[in-house]
């Protein structure tokens, strides 16, 4: 979910008048959250700047970008120094971290360690590329090359690479990490970006396709396993094609085992950090379009808040979405990523709890 969240200085001391009378009625647990990219925080002065600039503003919590694929390697460490100049000032901060989406649609990571070169198996597929990659050997070069230029030709299907949730391997690697960032900094809560399918039509990869064939073996009769099995020695998709429903509901659970996989990689390592996600914020148009079963992620309390994505740039639309959320959200905090001009955020700010 790739938003705009460039805020600089001058934007942020305007927000100082704008705040300060919402702030006053409000109770003392309130989050007000900022979101930054890592471009934002890449020397020891442009943090100190930043933080004071946002914590004048009247925000009280960072999401500091923890995964970023085009920053420099050095041996400043962002992260820590935010956290660190943060806490000073009282202001709490949170790691935002890419879950499925490894890479942006533009052009591939540098680094030859990434992901998308070490493990090409585990990206999505999408059911319009996978016929033609299924034909194509997976850790050949030409394999990446077709799934990235079809990505870049189709933003509107697809805002990156991501990889599957279906593939236990990829799963283990995602929730490594998370536990890794969790373990490594005094974050005071995690919040999971990108859980979620870019599309209903992802993912079609070869592997998640045999992952959801072996599932369904132990549940089908005899006659029916081989009635698809004979189907399937012409048609690969088979089983996805004979079993639509099913096919659903394998993806749609595997992204609700991988978000109660990465809480409870969290809690393991910082039991008091709070957990959150961005969803999409009609839960029917999130299963429908992204797998996204969020309620069902609440209902089982693998979030502490929640991040809905919003109409931008509506005051009065955004206002009447939240208090929608709030009841979804059974008593849990709804923050919303600040995107929307400053006068239209003072009319929304702080209307959940």
């Amino acid at each position: 979910m790739r938003r705009p969240l460039l805020f600089i200085a001058p934007i942020l001391c305007a927000l100082v008048s704008i705040l300060s009378p919402l702030q006053a009625a409000e109770p003392a647990d309130t989050v007000r959250p900022l979101w930054v990219r890592r471009a934002n925080v890449e020397s020891e002065e442009a943090i100190r700047r930043f933080v004071t600039s946002a914590s004048n503003a009247g925000f009280n919590t960072l999401f500091i970008q923890a995964l970023d694929d085009d920053a420099t390697v050095t041996q400043f460490d962002p992260i820590a120094e935010t956290i660190a100049q943060a806490h000073t000032v009282g202001m709490r901060v949170h790691a935002w971290i890419d879950i499925a989406r490894v890479t942006s649609p533009g052009e591939l990571p540098f680094a030859r360690t990434h992901v998308v070169y070490q493990h090409p198996e585990w990206l999505m597929v999408p059911r319009a590329l996978a016929a033609e990659l299924l034909t194509i050997d997976v850790h050949s070069p030409d394999y990446l090359g077709r799934l990235a230029r079809w990505t870049r030709a189709n933003t509107d299907r697809a805002d990156g690479l991501y990889v599957s949730p279906t593939q236990s391997d990829a799963a283990a690697y995602v929730a490594e990490i998370v536990r890794a960032l969790a373990a490594r900094y005094a974050f005071d809560g995690v919040y999971f970006d990108h859980a979620q399918y870019p599309a209903a039509d992802f993912d079609y990869s070869g592997r998640s396709i045999a992952a959801f064939r072996d599932a369904m073996r132990t549940q089908l009769t005899l006659a029916e396993r081989q009635r698809i099995d004979s189907a399937e020695a012409i048609d690969p998709f088979a089983y996805p094609n004979e079993l639509p429903e099913q096919w659903r509901l394998f993806r749609q659970s595997q992204l609700t085992a991988l978000v109660a996989r990465l809480r409870s990689a969290v809690k393991a390592v910082r039991p008091e950090a709070i957990v959150s996600a961005a969803i999409t914020f009609d839960p029917a148009i999130a299963e429908r379009d992204h797998l996204q079963d969020w309620r069902t992620w609440v209902d089982n309390g693998f979030l502490d808040a929640l991040c809905p994505i919003v109409a931008a740039g509506d005051a009065a639309k955004v206002a009447a979405q939240l208090s929608e959320m709030a009841a979804f959200a059974a008593g849990r905090p709804v923050w919303v990523p600040v995107t929307t001009p400053p006068a239209g955020f003072a009319r929304i700010a702080n209307r959940v709890p």
